[in-house]
């Protein structure tokens, strides 16, 4: 008689922490430390410690979440990519209904952490931010930049920041800020979209790095810059001093360190490249802090 052996508990708790990617903490930084620049913006120092614990809380959610939705739309590519296929979704370790229960519900979690702040400017600028993390993964079927998607889901923390410490948003500034971060995702994620560039083409899978093509390290290049320019622009509005400088000096030379990375467009070294990019972020928020202080 055939009997089937159930999994045991701790292997599945892997799986789930595979699944929501909390064994690679590479996006949370990435998502992390914008969120944190607008909140020190925002707030002109160290903000409220309830919106500072409701924010990073509510960025190790969403993350999860949205790579819990990410592997349910690829659930048909990533076993054809070599780089992806022992995903538990991928390899059917994990059911595709049980992928968007838990995006659900951690999408649920973080915004009951935002509810409990009562502010309702940030609550509904949350619903969009929602909705870009759960369509993301779906417009590599549809644009040829879906990395432009990206960027503005990680984006969407930096208005939302501006409304829970202040109750208002200061477009002019919380705009510059989103620009800034969008050119940097776009440039960190087509280090990591060249890594996988092979593999896309074969599956018909859509990335900037294809649509780049020879032009990707000029055009990462050109972002990262844009991305320096508008941050040295929103310090001069801010009135912000040496050490704000001192750290976009560092970031950039990581983003040269980065471009060196890629030089030959190798898959290794390309991927080397994005799980390097977070230290850009984290240097302009030190930066920013030690100004502050």
């Amino acid at each position: 008689m055939n009997m089937t052996v159930p999994t045991p508990i701790s292997a599945r708790l892997a799986d789930y922490w595979r699944l929501t990617r909390m064994d690679r903490p590479i996006g949370i930084y990435l998502l992390l430390w914008p969120t944190l620049w607008a909140l020190w913006f925002a707030a002109g120092g160290v903000p409220p410690w309830p919106v500072l614990l409701v924010f990073v809380l509510g960025t190790v959610l969403m993350r999860a979440g949205g790579c819990a939705i990410n592997d349910y739309a690829d659930r048909d590519f990533d076993p054809h990519v070599a780089r992806t296929q022992s995903r538990p979704l991928a390899a059917r370790r994990i059911s595709p209904r049980e992928a968007v229960g838990v995006f659900v519900v951690l999408s649920l979690l973080a915004f009951a952490l935002l509810l409990s702040l009562g502010n309702v400017l940030a609550i509904w600028l949350s619903l969009p931010a929602m909705l870009l993390a759960a369509g993301y993964p779906f417009a590599k079927r549809v644009l040829s930049i879906p990395q432009a998607i990206l960027g503005l889901a990680f984006s969407a923390g930096i208005p939302m920041a501006f409304a829970a410490v202040r109750g208002t948003v200061d477009w002019r500034l919380a705009t510059a800020l989103i620009v800034a971060n969008l050119c940097w995702v776009i440039a960190y994620d087509t280090y990591y979209a060249m890594a996988d560039r092979e593999d896309d083409l074969k599956i018909g899978v859509k990335s900037s790095a294809i649509l780049f093509g020879r032009y990707d390290r000029a055009i990462t290049a050109l972002l990262q810059t844009l991305s320096f320019a508008l941050l040295i622009v929103v310090g001069l509005w801010t009135q912000r001093g040496v050490a704000y400088d001192a750290g976009i000096a560092v970031a950039v030379g990581c983003a040269l360190y980065e471009q060196w990375l890629i030089r030959k467009r190798e898959p290794g070294p390309s991927f080397r490249a994005f799980l390097h990019s977070h230290y850009i972020g984290l240097a302009v928020l030190v930066g920013l802090i030690v100004d502050m202080l």
